[in-house]
């Protein structure tokens, strides 16, 4: 484990939502170059998680801090410079249909990177395209592009702001093994060449397996196992056994 200053740290978290009770006390940190996956049912607060990490949900008890700093306290300036640090990749890529991929890629620049010349724009635009392996879809419409494509592209627009952190909310969901295997190795290789630190959210277990370096499994609010993904799963726990059986497939493992 890493023993630098954690990124992120979730302490002691609680949230409820009228008598659903989501979280009941998680904890973790996340380091420095690390990639976490955030593994559970259906309906046991992953995304609410990654939703209190960028401040959109405030946690009932408990504390997230972001780059050493309790993000619930931080006035609007000051957490629009904090998420400005981080990158978000989604289910559902988000991307604006009336805009070229070029267009989509320029526009987090244009607003938030106002110093940055035309030329050093289409140069970043270049330059994160070929990082993804889509060199030639810069003029496309997204409606022309596969699936994983799309997401290919929702992970440039992030990553054209040069992040420090990484959320991945279900990213391989609706992909053929193939395409998620190739998410994988995307995701792996951002990692490894823009020093991220991720968060990934996901059902897909040959997902989780390829690129975790530490795996939380959440069950009743709470962290059940921790550890890498083979550590995680080297139980004979009823809960655990069902659960692997019913989302893990060798397919794009």
């Amino acid at each position: 484990m890493s023993t630098s200053e954690p990124v992120v740290s979730v302490v002691d978290l609680y949230k409820s939502f009228g008598d659903l009770h989501v979280h009941r006390g998680i904890s973790f940190d996340l380091h420095r170059g690390e990639t976490l996956v955030l593994l559970g049912p259906s309906g046991t607060g992953k995304s609410v998680l990654i939703k209190m990490i960028i401040a959109l949900l405030t946690p009932d008890r408990g504390e997230v801090r972001v780059f050493g700093r309790p993000i619930h306290t931080l006035g609007r300036r000051e957490l629009a410079a904090v998420r400005v640090r981080m990158g978000f990749a989604f289910q559902h890529s988000a991307l604006y249909d009336s805009m070229t991929v070029a267009e989509n890629l320029a526009f987090p620049l244009e607003m938030n990177r106002a110093h940055l010349t035309d030329a050093e724009i289409n140069d970043r635009v270049s330059a994160v395209l070929e990082d993804v392996g889509l060199p030639g879809t810069r003029d496309q419409m997204p409606a022309s592009l596969s699936g994983g494509q799309r997401k290919r592209i929702g992970v440039a627009r992030s990553l054209i702001m040069k992040p420090e952190i990484m959320l991945y909310d279900e990213p391989t969901a609706g992909l053929d093994p193939i395409a998620a295997a190739e998410f994988n190795e995307l995701l792996l290789r951002v990692a490894a060449e823009y020093h991220t630190a991720s968060i990934m959210i996901t059902h897909d277990l040959a997902s989780a397996k390829a690129v975790a370096d530490r795996v939380l499994m959440l069950f009743d609010g709470k962290v059940y196992r921790s550890g890498t993904f083979a550590e995680v799963f080297a139980t004979e726990d009823p809960r655990m056994r069902a659960f692997y059986d019913y989302n893990f497939t060798e397919e794009g493992a």
